[in-house]
């Protein structure tokens, strides 16, 4: 898969505006962020205009920032074992937040 392009900071808004290899530009929400062996994560579930707002997280993407040509993109993870232990990361962090007390 080829690199997605970082269109705007997601620092400022937590949203990426990404072009996929067929360049289709689709809007992700940043749901969660890390840092492992140096390099930076992005867990995002994409915007779809509240079509599947259900309240529950149910997939998300991993992209890693890196930098081309001077440019900071977002790319997917080709290593299964460092993709795995990102996606170990997330799943933890993320059921670690669930309030099972709120009912």
């Amino acid at each position: 898969m080829e690199d997605d392009i970082l269109e705007n900071d997601a620092n400022e808004t937590g949203y990426f505006t990404l072009t996929d290899e067929d360049g289709n530009e689709l809007e992700f929400e940043v749901i969660g962020e890390c840092e492992r062996d140096g390099e930076k994560y992005f867990a995002m579930i994409p915007v779809d205009d509240d079509e599947n707002s259900d309240g529950d997280i149910c997939e998300y993407v991993i992209l890693k920032l890196a930098v081309e040509d001077g440019e900071e993109v977002l790319v997917t993870v080709d290593d299964d074992d460092e993709l795995d232990d990102v996606a170990d990361y997330f799943d933890d962090l993320f059921s670690s937040e669930i309030d099972y007390d709120a009912q």
